[in-house]
């Protein structure tokens, strides 16, 4: 269970306008205000996940760490990977909480651009833990952009490369090492119907993710390996994401039905569901949480 927060879910969490707060990408948790919410004193496990093994990109803030912690308190242990020095602090963090789960954590940091570190973090992961259950590719990049001659091919390809190619290198090297069973889980987004136009670049890899989940379900099933594959489609939720490359992040979120944000600790509880046996018919879907807003 996520919270023990009752009543209308609109006044469950804060509203903005949110205090004006820049941060350098890829930002951090201790800078912002207010300080995201990943279930750190809520979420309570129900062994759903015991003796699992999850690699979980982007594990150190946001919905990835708010990911990390939930299947560590429904019994797995985690492999948190993380890209940069400065979110040290934040990785960290989450690999107290899991611990503090009684489960196990290690913390890889490094460029999943690259696809001789995705197959390390995947070739570790089999030699410490013995195989990965659950895989959850959650780590993203954006940027905003008024106009489309203001992006550079180097931008394009770097938003392509860390949103959608290392997807693709961890299921290419995970596949093989995940039993039967298993179950792959893509971040994709609202975007993914309902584009942002600032976000373009983002948006197409949202888009690309969905059909790239769609396509690998049905292999899977096709080739007998019962490796499950869905997606999870956030709305607006609030990570350091937002207000390192949002520039109106004071408003983030108000324009949902809900009028706020999604928390972390929200959005981690599907994740969860789609990584159980609970879930053993559902594979090719994506599950929206978009904070009211339509995915039809």
């Amino acid at each position: 269970m996520a919270t023990d927060k009752q009543g209308n879910p609109k006044d469950r969490y804060p509203v903005p306008p949110f205090p004006k707060q820049d941060q350098e990408p890829p930002g951090v948790t201790s800078s912002m205000q207010p300080v995201p919410d990943h279930g750190e004193s809520s979420y309570r496990g129900m062994g759903r996940l015991t003796d699992k093994v999850a690699i979980i990109t982007g594990g150190d803030s946001g919905i990835g760490k708010a990911t990390a912690i939930a299947m560590a308190r429904e019994g797995a242990d985690i492999v948190i990977s993380y890209k940069d020095k400065v979110e040290d602090e934040d990785a960290a963090d989450t690999q107290k909480w899991v611990e503090e789960a009684g489960r196990r954590a290690w913390l890889v940091r490094g460029d999943i651009r690259d696809e001789a570190h995705c197959r390390h973090i995947v070739e570790t992961t089999v030699a410490k833990f013995g195989k990965i259950d659950i895989l959850v590719n959650n780590a993203a990049y954006q940027m905003s952009y008024s106009d489309i001659t203001d992006i550079s091919a180097e931008e394009w390809n770097k938003t392509f490369e860390v949103n959608m190619s290392a997807m693709f290198y961890f299921v290419k090297h995970a596949k093989a090492h995940m039993p039967a069973g298993a179950s792959i889980i893509n971040t994709t987004s609202v975007n993914a119907y309902s584009p942002n136009p600032s976000l373009l670049p983002y948006a197409a890899t949202k888009g690309a993710i969905q059909n790239f989940t769609a396509s690998l379900a049905q292999s899977f099933l096709a080739d007998g390996s019962g490796i499950r594959v869905n997606a999870v489609a956030p709305g607006p939720v609030w990570t350091p994401l937002i207000p390192s490359t949002i520039p109106d992040h004071e408003k983030f979120g108000e324009d949902t039905p809900m009028g706020r944000p999604g928390q972390p600790v929200e959005i981690a509880p599907v994740y969860v569901f789609l990584a159980t046996d609970e879930a053993s018919y559902v594979s090719g879907a994506t599950i929206a949480a978009t904070g009211g807003r339509p995915t039809i």
